[in-house]
């Protein structure tokens, strides 16, 4: 059973942290890896053609045990989510008609490429939103997105919790729906891999995309995406060197070659041998490799689970579990309540949460402990009491 682990970030003893959906804040072994990674440039001369490739290879491996990937070369780094989307969304053979279904207010990087191929081919964007009332409402949501997938859709591309409230998706029935209407499935991991089970074999995504600075505990500028077999024949949006068969030989890189690398490889982004930013989000992937994703998962929900019942007491709504992460969720605050005003008590804290409309995000990890949720806890009574006082 995991423990509080704050001890291996450098977070102030003062500052109570529940926003890692937002950033993460790095390990020191990460901030170690990059120094290092700086370092190493002092000497190029030490740097072999084999170091532009393995440190890649091995964290290709180490994140393949995260989403139980069995073939490596499936998974490739990349820049950023609309890097990694746009390599999927440009090897898609649309018809004029077809639909693309998104989600109500997702994240900008799975809408602008979306949006651009349905204005430049005739197609149609179906966004899914979430019911109007709180009652159910992941349930309802979840039913609603299940009934929009049709003989039109053409792609489903969302993430597998909301990146705004934590609500969570039932991508198993999503996937079979997309199945039976030959529609593929295109995922934001952003939000969930890395503290969120997730199985490849199991959901069989078509694409998934997951910037690394967030609950992959990397650095920024830099994601990992696994493509499924339908893209291992595409176009890449840049033609990498490097994603050419047999660049490892230096000595006959002019010996241009038509073929590329094995599987999803020909998708990587250019330099991907980046010296500070392989060894940083290597060292952050191996940490987590240790602690378990379900580990994780089952330390935030172990933490979590009082002080949510706490808050509803309160009068604030947080969703079904059945429907949340225990990792990131949102808290709906009681009809009448100045969203400022809780915002101003947090910052005298010194705590750190996201609040967007009427609801606070809280994202928590192995960092944040009893104390920082009853410091939490506390400031919600403090503005939510007056108010009925």
């Amino acid at each position: 059973m995991l423990t509080c682990q704050k001890e291996l970030f450098s977070l102030p003893e003062e500052v109570t942290y529940l926003n890692n959906a937002y950033m993460a804040p790095s390990l020191k072994s990460v901030s170690e890896a990059g120094l290092q990674g700086i370092h190493q440039k002092n000497t190029p001369y030490v740097i072999s053609p084999q170091d532009f490739f393995a440190p890649t290879e091995t964290l290709r491996e180490d994140y393949a045990h995260i989403i139980n990937a069995t073939n490596p070369q499936q998974i490739v780094t990349v820049p950023s989510i609309s890097y990694g989307i746009a390599n999927a969304a440009q090897n898609i053979d649309f018809q004029a008609g077809d639909e693309i279904l998104l989600i109500d207010e997702q994240f900008p990087s799975n809408y602008y490429i979306w949006e651009r191929l349905a204005r430049e081919q005739q197609l149609t964007i179906k966004t899914i939103t979430p019911p109007t009332t709180l009652e159910n409402r992941g349930q309802l949501w979840n039913e609603s997105i299940l009934e929009a997938i049709n003989a039109k859709t053409k792609v489903v591309s969302m993430g597998q919790v909301h990146w705004a409230d934590g609500t969570k998706f039932d991508l198993m029935r999503i996937r079979q729906k997309t199945r039976m209407v030959d529609a593929l499935l295109i995922l934001d991991g952003t939000q969930s891999v890395g503290a969120l089970p997730f199985d490849v074999q199991v959901i069989q995504p078509d694409a998934l995309i997951c910037a690394a600075y967030k609950w992959l505990m990397g650095p920024y500028s830099i994601g990992l995406a696994y493509y499924g077999e339908y893209f291992n024949q595409g176009k890449p949006i840049e033609e990498s060197w490097m994603n050419r068969y047999n660049s490892e030989d230096f000595a006959n890189l002019v010996n241009y070659q038509d073929a590329y690398q094995p599987g999803a490889l020909r998708y990587e982004v250019g330099e991907h041998s980046n010296f500070i930013l392989i060894p940083m989000l290597s060292a952050a992937i191996r940490q987590i490799n240790e602690w378990g994703v379900e580990n994780i998962q089952e330390y935030c929900r172990r933490l979590t689970t009082p002080f949510i019942e706490q808050l509803q007491k309160l009068g604030c709504w947080v969703e079904d579990e059945a429907y949340r992460g225990a990792h990131l969720f949102g808290v709906r605050l009681p009809e009448g309540v100045d969203v400022t005003e809780v915002k101003n008590t947090f910052a005298q804290e010194k705590i750190y949460v996201s609040v967007r409309g009427n609801a606070v995000r809280i994202a928590t990890h192995l960092y944040n402990d009893e104390k920082d949720w009853q410091k939490l806890l506390n400031c919600f009574e403090q503005v939510l009491t007056s108010k009925t006082a």
